[in-house]
């Protein structure tokens, strides 16, 4: 699947449930991808001031335009849609099962005859 070096022996579990423990780790892992780009942005904005390229001041007060903001939005809303996904279906099959949990309730309670009064 990937180059990456795989760890070797026994995964520590902090949760009874191995889902936590993998959000846990998926978590984790996107925090420190989070660090690295924020180093990288901010070692470009330094470049850039340092080098009379844009000054720091500028970049703190950039408004961007109604288009900007659009395209930055669409972008936004499609990466969370990819990242949600796999939460969005679970809640889709909970749904789901719920519901048909409850209609099968409903249909068993009215199918049962009236029990008869003396």
């Amino acid at each position: 699947m990937s180059d990456l070096p795989k760890a070797r022996g026994k995964r520590p579990a902090f949760a009874d449930d191995p889902a936590i423990d993998s959000l846990a780790a998926m978590v984790l892992a996107l925090a420190g991808e989070v660090v690295v780009l924020r180093e990288r942005l901010d070692t470009l904005e330094r470049l850039a001031d340092t080098r009379g390229l844009i000054p720091r001041a500028e970049i703190e007060t950039y408004r961007a335009s109604p288009a900007i903001d659009a395209e930055r939005e669409t972008w936004r809303a499609k990466f969370l849609e990819r990242v949600l996904l796999s939460v969005e279906a679970r809640l889709e099959e909970a749904k789901a099962g719920e519901t048909a949990e409850r209609y099968d309730a409903v249909v068993n309670e009215i199918s049962e005859p009236e029990p008869t009064r003396c």
